[in-house]
């Protein structure tokens, strides 16, 4: 479908919009990397990466959080606390606020943990790499499935319970190796810290402005990518003040 809409930009210019995909005609007639079957693939990931992947997470975390009112009541004194400490009542989130929230970064990390919304990593081995007696030939693609990691018991305890007050003791050398949502080495994610930033953001605005509940539960699935079936309903009621 992408690549049939890229040539549909490309031949009938009044089709045209000013968007991504056509930025991306102009640079494919620029650029000679820029071949049409990279450009289909840059244009995916990008809406992967930009889309998909927070509302596959914050789907995630109302599913996670409607089953653990503890950690619904936690994120909540946590955020109420921010509000009371404001000077002023009706400025916007700050920085500093951000970074003070301890609690809502464990509950983030947890989801992120739960999640593996990107099913694996790809790299491309520039050498032969000996691996426990066997050896990656160079230039075969190497595919790190980072579930296996992140759901591994040998670094997390009950890695299939949802415990954000986990990653009060977890070991920071065992996690950097074993808790890879964003990728890892040169090429992590670059928005790794915009996405905590917005998971932040938008747990802040629904503990302090409304009470959800659950109407319909989600038939949460990976096939490779996380899927939700029908979705998740909710009902929505705004917190009176």
């Amino acid at each position: 479908m992408l690549r049939d809409m890229l040539k549909e930009r490309r031949i009938s210019p009044e089709m045209q919009r000013g968007d991504f995909l056509d930025q991306i005609n102009i640079d494919m007639e620029k650029e000679k990397f820029l071949s049409e079957d990279f450009s289909v693939q840059l244009v995916f990931g990008g809406l992967f990466a930009t889309f998909e992947s927070i509302s596959a997470v914050i789907a995630l975390a109302f599913s996670l959080l409607a089953e653990h009112p503890s950690v619904v009541q936690e994120l909540t004194a946590e955020h109420e606390a921010i509000l009371k400490n404001r000077e002023n009542p009706n400025s916007s989130l700050t920085w500093d606020e951000y970074k003070s929230m301890t609690f809502t970064l464990q509950v983030i990390n947890e989801i992120l943990r739960l999640g593996s919304v990107a099913p694996g990593l790809l790299r491309r081995a520039l050498k032969d790499i000996p691996v426990k007696g066997f050896t990656i030939p160079e230039g075969w693609t190497i595919m790190v499935v980072t579930s296996a990691l992140q759901l591994s018991p040998n670094t997390f305890e009950d890695p299939l319970e949802f415990n954000p007050w986990r990653w009060k003791d977890l070991d920071s050398y065992a996690v950097s190796k074993n808790f890879m949502p964003f990728g890892g080495g040169m090429r992590q994610c670059a928005g790794a810290e915009y996405s905590r930033v917005f998971l932040a953001t938008f747990l802040h605005v629904l503990v302090t402005k409304y009470r959800w509940t659950t109407i319909k539960a989600a038939c949460i699935a990976r096939n490779p990518i996380l899927g939700f079936g029908d979705g998740i309903h909710i009902k929505f009621e705004e917190k009176k003040t």
